[in-house]
């Protein structure tokens, strides 16, 4: 999610040299990686021999095509959740194409050898299909409207100049940095990352300094409900909240610092620190 600054940063590299990926050509697609457990390659005449068996994806209870509503909904919901992490991390997003439209191939994960139905992409613009796609929409414009996503200089994750913020904060769901326990305790599914936008200390082609705003990440890859608490704020600050892969559809809400928010399982969402003087200060700095 910051950039695989482990990778790149030593030889001088920056985050734009991560190139994120959920799904490529080769594999599942994005459709097909939350519906099957396994690959389903018979129609290529090897004896489904061929293909990688290692997918590391999950059906949501059910192989393949299913009417359980149950199901369908996790499968949507987990959709959401790998665009969502895949936009919302640091570095170069690559979205397989296909993706944003439900496209399947029907468990077959090594389809290069198809002219047919099983490689084709069916443009037919269903409801879910519909969703997904102004779901993914939503992502590239909340990706574009905040500079702290589109960074060209690695976190270094501590305070900038002797400011108290970091510029990247791990959090645990009380609201607490992260300990070393708790990054390797198994049982820990639930993170939140708070990305500062005033720490971003780059400059854009003008030489002009590059402000937004800051935001906060809360992930809850377990099965339960998990309240997180929303880190403190100024008393002109507020909370809202911009994006729930659980609720996509729930209005936005404006909470404090202390307040908690309550996620359920398998889902994550985004807000943002709203600070009305920030935004004068902004409108005043581009001259408006």
């Amino acid at each position: 999610m910051s950039g695989s600054s482990d990778l790149y940063e030593q030889s001088g590299r920056r985050p734009y040299a991560s190139i994120n990926f959920i799904t490529a050509h080769d594999g599942f697609t994005l459709a097909d990686l939350v519906s099957y457990n396994d690959k389903h390659n018979e129609p290529n005449g090897e004896h489904n021999a061929d293909g990688e068996r290692h997918n590391l994806s999950w059906n949501c209870g059910v192989e393949g095509e299913t009417d359980n509503q149950r199901v369908g909904e996790l499968r949507a919901c987990q959709r959401r959740n790998f665009m969502a992490t895949l936009l919302l991390s640091v570095g170069v997003p690559m979205i397989s194409g296909g993706d944003e439209l439900c496209r399947t191939q029907r468990g077959n994960n090594n389809a290069y050898c198809h002219d047919s139905e099983i490689s084709w992409t069916d443009w037919t613009l269903t409801p879910e299909r519909i969703a997904f796609l102004n779901f993914t929409r939503r992502l590239i414009r909340l990706w574009k409207d905040h500079p702290v996503l589109r960074r060209r200089k690695f976190f270094q994750g501590r305070g900038i100049r002797g400011a108290d913020v970091l510029d990247i904060a791990w959090l645990d769901p009380a609201g607490a940095e992260m300990t070393d326990e708790m990054w390797n305790a198994p049982d820990v599914r639930a993170l939140g990352v708070r990305l500062d936008g005033d720490a971003i200390q780059e400059v854009n082609e003008r030489g002009e300094r590059i402000l937004g705003d800051t935001l906060l990440l809360n992930l809850n890859a377990g099965d339960e409900t998990i309240a997180f608490v929303l880190p403190p704020t100024a008393p002109t600050e507020r909370w809202d909240s911009l994006l729930d892969t659980a609720n996509p559809c729930q209005p936005g809400r404006r909470l404090q610092g202390g307040d908690r928010y309550e996620l359920p399982g398998r889902s994550m969402a985004v807000l943002r620190l709203n600070n009305r003087n920030n935004d004068l200060r902004r409108a005043d700095d581009e001259g408006e």
